[in-house]
């Protein structure tokens, strides 16, 4: 059979499988199958399992144009040098010298391992075993046999790994729903009003949980509100684990009062300390004040580039970056920037998830369609121009086959 249309049938064969939960079982009907499938001229089979000890394999399914094999009847790793073989190359086919085996009418067959493989460790030799083995007879024992040996046990293992991965999500759907409840619980509500500022935030995780966050810190005096936007340049838990240490270190900070440029660099020393192995986490802070001026006072840790609406100038300009990101090396250096926001002003935080979007072209979103929804939307509230963004931004990518969290924060001075 050609080997792709080989795949293919046992691709169907473990797709059909009914209500199949344990690998022996899903072993056992693979076998079955392959068996009744006249075509790859295999007749006969037998299903081996290494037992916890690693040195024995033993005999838990036989099926076909053979002769009945005692049950649970054992092989000695230590007997058997092929049993390493397997190991090594995966399939072989070789002369039966169990003479017990023997016996049965089995005097040439091929083998191929599947599942784990176990590499194990002996005085002075290494060698690998296989969790399971299929030991097959044919017609016929040549190259195009081997290769169809090949093909079945790689698309078995590749099943049997696809439905690991399952098992365990499925395993872990509570614990990652409970780290979903504990990320959005770090999530302040969408609108904030602070002084002469209203605020809307929203933060949408591609998964379950994600490496976004933002957040509304307020002094213990309500003189001063901090708003946080930061983005881990992981992925899933790790993204998450990251995200919540700085959204924590950050209110740690607030309630102390450190200042901005300060509090940063010690952040950027703790997630260089905390997380070495991992990319680096992106961060935007700033400064709200009740003060009739309006002053605006910000770090940018290597975060994309906030947008400043001027609504007397009916200009959009891009707060520039005052330091790196966080993370990769540590003690560096931050640096304050300002400005004063007046009425009808509007500031725009935003994630990369936003103008990294793609279309079915891998075209991205960009900054300029971002800029356009801004400056076309700029007499809305917050929370109408952070649905207007997002609804365009979801518009342009239905289609497209990359994605990433999407988190925005619009601050607008209201009077």
């Amino acid at each position: 059979m050609e080997q792709r249309r080989l795949s293919k049938t046992i691709e169907k064969f473990l797709t059909d499988a009914p209500g199949i939960e344990t690998v022996e079982e899903l072993l056992s009907y693979v076998l079955k199958q392959i068996i009744d499938t006249g075509d790859i001229g295999i007749t006969g089979g037998r299903i081996w399992k290494l037992k916890d000890n690693k040195t024995t394999y033993i005999l838990i399914e036989q099926t076909g144009d053979v002769s009945i094999i005692d049950e649970k009847y054992e092989l000695k790793v230590r007997d058997f040098s092929v049993l390493k073989e397997i190991g090594k190359r995966r399939t072989i086919t070789s002369t039966e010298t169990d003479r017990y085996l023997k016996k049965k009418g089995i005097y040439h067959y091929s083998a191929t391992g599947v599942g784990h493989r176990y590499k194990i460790k002996k005085e002075k030799e290494i060698y690998f075993l296989y969790q399971y083995l299929i030991a097959l007879n044919g017609n016929e024992l040549d190259d195009e046999f081997i290769y169809t040996l090949n093909i079945i046990g790689t698309t078995i293992n590749s099943i049997l790994r696809t439905k690991r991965i399952e098992f365990k999500a499925k395993e872990n759907i509570a614990e990652l729903e409970k780290a979903s409840e504990i990320q959005n619980s770090i999530l302040p509500e969408h609108s904030m009003k602070f002084g002469n500022y209203e605020l809307y935030g929203i933060s949408i995780p591609d998964k379950i949980v994600g490496g976004d966050f933002f957040d509304y810190i307020k002094t213990a005096d309500d003189y001063k509100l901090c708003v946080a936007i930061g983005d881990a340049a992981s992925k899933g838990i790790s993204a998450a684990a990251q995200a919540l240490y700085v959204s924590g270190a950050l209110k740690m900070g607030v309630d102390y009062d450190v200042n901005m440029p300060s509090l940063i660099r010690k952040i950027g020393n703790l997630v260089n300390d905390t997380f070495p192995d991992e990319r680096f986490v992106t961060l935007f802070l700033c400064e709200l004040y009740t003060d009739q001026k309006g002053l605006f006072v910000y770090v940018n840790a290597g975060h994309n580039l906030p947008f400043y609406f001027d609504r007397s100038e009916n200009t959009l300009e891009s707060l520039l970056t005052t330091g790196s990101v966080l993370g990769p090396s540590p003690d560096q250096k931050y640096y304050t920037d300002s400005f004063y926001i007046e009425e009808g002003d509007i500031v725009v935080l935003y994630t990369d998830g936003i103008v990294e979007a793609m279309d079915a072209d891998f075209e991205l979103y960009g900054e300029e369609r971002l800029r356009k929804v801004i400056m076309d939307n700029s007499d809305q509230s917050p929370e109408i121009l952070s649905q207007k963004i997002i609804q365009d931004v979801q518009v342009y990518s239905a289609n497209g086959k990359y994605s990433d969290d999407k988190t925005l924060v619009i601050i607008k001075r209201i009077s």
